[in-house]
């Protein structure tokens, strides 16, 4: 479910270190929670805007929704394949940005591309950057402007060309409709440039002007080159076009999303009568879109489609990439179920296909984006959980064996860097706590052992990298729970720090005048009823700035618990943790927790125990570490308990007050799925399986189905323009506890999608009524 708000990733031109793994559904919510959103802000409701309880150190909803506690940031800023730092900066006339490049060791600035150059005949004003990419040898660069958002990100819009030693500007795909051009990018030479337009794959001759188009059958379901919903939304995929290396051929997927149910999302307040815009969402054990790969000769004729056997509805193509040549491709073909991923080779000029290595698992397994290619081509890189842990793996070309590179008791989160010039791998790990994020390095040919080389100084909380491609710097950016992020340039592997390129001293220096109880990240155990056996979850906790343990405070647990996302990290929160701070200025302990199932570094046992109980296993933890903290600490008022969370965090909110009515009283749910058969193929039938299988698992892990037990406050909040989850949940959550009689409360934001984002003041509006709502049904303060 990532969130609309996403920015479009730069060119494949553009080295940078991977984040960590695909940005699962609701985690991308997650970070767009963090952001501190600026909105325009209306008449102040009652007392959320004045100091907390009359403390001229309290945080108030104005400041929230302000720039109050605006942090600075850096970037964007992407390595170049010199290992050159670019990024975008005003122009000396403050009106447009330059592309500018900047020496890592020296910090020599020289202007790539300047924003002068960037004006179009008969225009007075530069183009916007978006995205640019340089041809092979540096001596044009295509420009992504006046884009337009595609479901997540904005992927579509125009295309220019700017030759820099003549300082011709042209725009590609003249004479097709504005904004309509997708994803265009250099043949290896730099000579002619492939995009789609409206779902059809196009070569631009860049001497010539001349346009040939290779494919003739895209339409509003089949698509050339890119994807449907539920594609890019699960498996993060967009872009869905490669050259081959030698520029003769372009591999490429087509989806047709025809045989898929269609849903409405009704607009009912942009005119007089509604309007219904209906798209392809495949829901829960439904028909899925069926997928192939084809390859074409770049200069147009037939279409070779690859052999890859399977259903093509019930199979995916995960991932697809030349093959570290011209003649093949390598293929990730996912089963429905996600247990088992083939790496498949096909020839692109016969279409034959062949298997060279499975990833099994009783659960389900990961896509790779962490293939690099050794011994030309002999052998590839892939990370697994196979042992137990995720590790990196060198896998044979010919026969599929695999060599361990990673061995021990701990999970690569993710990796950051592979070196095959000096042999090492750089690698995002925590072996000895979950809340961690640390940097590390393990030699290619295994001879470290199962000792890692950690690279990350002895500073705890969450670090980041983006690492050149020499493997020399890297952009370093690490925060903590409480404090947010620096970012310095550094060398490597020494760590040094060659230069600060932010500290955010301006908002430090606020935050330390905040009025602050004593928080800390803790661990509790629980002893689970389904044989896992004893286990301690992580946790954190914020105060009140007056606290006094000898008095008992009401308690709000914040949630998610899906296996898309942590809440307990040791990362600076943002927006969301300012509001949490404000919350304990007023009274309130608020704690978080993260139970099994949860994407820690704690090996793939902890993570796959969720499988088919999505639901189940998640909220028994929760509940279950609840009760061993108000034993631990009898400061929890047992009598004043509330739970809130958004996405997958509104689906627990509503099964802990369902399930556990004795041990909540009052829960926030937002954006929430209420019957999991309500959510796509892709995301719920990985961890669910399908519903013919496990219809036990589905009916018990929906909120719906315990709905009749609801005795505390609820309060639902939706988007009705929602295309994720969609407001169908609400209302159908609705109608169940009209039937069983119970009581709740709604608030609902016409047209606004997962994110609750859109239009003024929206967001100070929900956090305003989130705010009340716990003051008004869960008193503040200590008794």
């Amino acid at each position: 479910m990532p969130s609309p708000t996403s920015q479009h990733r730069p060119f494949s031109f553009v080295r940078s270190a991977r984040s960590d793994r695909k940005l699962a559904p609701a985690l991308a919510l997650l970070f767009a929670l963090l952001v501190t959103v600026g909105c325009s802000v209306g008449p102040a409701p009652r007392a959320e805007s004045q100091q907390v309880a009359g403390r001229d150190d309290g945080i108030t909803l104005d400041q929230l929704f302000s720039n109050h506690f605006g942090a600075e940031g850096f970037g964007p800023a992407w390595w170049l394949e010199d290992s050159g730092l670019a990024t975008l900066e005003r122009a000396a006339d403050g009106n447009a940005r330059d592309l500018v490049r900047y020496d890592p060791l020296t910090g020599k600035r020289q202007i790539l591309v300047a924003a002068k150059q960037l004006v179009p005949p008969g225009a007075s004003r530069p183009l916007t950057i978006s995205d640019y990419q340089f041809s092979a040898d540096g001596a044009r660069v295509l420009i992504f402007t006046n884009t337009r958002r595609v479901w997540r990100r904005h992927t579509r819009g125009d295309y220019w060309l700017l030759d820099r030693a003549t300082g011709k500007l042209q725009q590609l795909g003249k004479g097709f409709d504005e904004a309509r051009l997708q994803f265009a990018k250099f043949d290896p030479e730099g000579r002619r440039v492939a995009y789609l337009y409206y779902h059809d794959i196009y070569v631009e001759d860049l001497a010539t002007g001349v346009v040939t188009r290779l494919t003739h059958d895209g339409s509003d379901t089949l698509t050339n080159g890119t994807f449907d919903w539920v594609y890019e939304e699960e498996w993060g995929l967009r872009d869905g076009f490669r050259w081959s290396p030698d520029g003769q051929r372009i591999a490429f997927w087509q989806i047709d999303a025809a045989a898929v149910g269609q849903f409405s999302l009704v607009d009912n307040t942009s005119d007089l009568y509604s309007r219904v815009t209906r798209y392809r969402y495949p829901k829960v054990g439904t028909t899925n879109p069926t997928c192939r790969i084809g390859t074409i000769p770049a200069t147009g004729g037939e279409i070779r489609w690859m052999d890859i056997g399977g259903h093509p509805s019930d199979d995916y193509v995960a991932r697809m990439e030349w093959a570290d040549n011209s003649s093949e491709l390598m293929l990730q073909r996912f089963n429905r179920l996600q247990n088992e991923c083939r790496v498949m080779f096909a020839d692109a000029s016969t279409g034959a296909v062949r298997t060279v290595f499975t990833d099994r698992g009783t659960a389900w397994v990961e896509e790779c984006d962490d293939v690099k290619w050794f011994d030309d081509g002999k052998r590839f890189t892939w990370v697994s959980e196979r042992d137990g842990w995720r590790h990196l793996y060198f896998v044979s070309r010919d026969d599929g064996s695999t060599t361990l590179v990673t061995p021990g008791n701990y999970d690569v989160v993710s990796i950051q860097h592979i070196d095959s010039e000096r042999g090492w791998v750089y690698f995002i790990a925590s072996p000895d706590d979950p809340t961690q994020r640390f940097l590390y390095r393990a030699r290619l040919d295994g001879s470290d052992g199962e000792q890692p080389v950690r690279i990350t100084p002895q500073l705890r909380g969450t670090h980041g990298y983006q690492i050149s491609p020499n493997g020399q710097w890297a952009i370093h950016r690490y925060s903590t729970f409480a404090s947010p992020s620096t970012v310095e340039m550094v060398a490597l592997p020494s760590h040094r720090v060659l230069r600060t390129m932010t500290d955010n001293a301006a908002l430090k220096g606020k935050l330390a005048e905040v009025a602050k109880g004593p928080s800390e990240f803790f661990r509790v155990e629980i002893e689970p009823d389904d044989g896992f056996g004893k286990v301690e979850l992580d946790g954190w906790v914020i105060r009140p700035p007056d606290f006094d343990a000898s008095k008992r405070y009401p308690v709000l647990v914040y949630v998610y618990g899906e296996p898309a996302a942590q809440t307990v990290l040791d990362r600076f929160g943002g927006s969301n943790y300012l509001w949490h701070l404000m919350l304990a200025q007023k009274g309130y302990v608020v704690l978080s927790i993260d139970n099994r199932g949860t994407p820690g570094p704690r090996g793939r046992a902890w993570r796959k125990s969720v499988y088919g109980k999505i639901g189940i296993v998640a909220p028994k933890d929760q509940a279950a570490a609840l009760r061993a903290l108000q034993k631990r600490w009898p400061y929890l008022d047992a009598t004043r308990v509330g739970i809130w969370g958004w996405s997958g965090g509104g689906s627990m909110s509503l099964n802990a007050i369902f399930r556990y009515p004795d041990l909540y009283h009052t829960a926030m749910a937002i954006a929430f799925i209420a019957d999991q058969r309500n959510y796509d193929t892709i995301y719920q039938e990985r961890y669910m399986g399908l519903p013919k299988d496990n219809p036990e698992g589905f009916r018990d892990g929906s909120p719906i189905t315990h709905a009749h037990r609801l005795r505390g406050n609820l309060l639902l909040v939706y988007g009705t323009g929602d295309d994720n989850c969609h407001y169908q949940n609400c209302e159908v959550l609705v109608d169940e506890l009209v039937r069983h009689d119970k009581q709740f409360d709604m608030q609902i934001y016409p047209n606004r999608t997962h994110s609750i984002s859109q239009g003024a003041n929206t967001r100070r509006h929900l956090f305003t009524r989130l705010t009340r709502y716990l003051e008004e049904h869960l008193p503040a303060g200590a008794r």
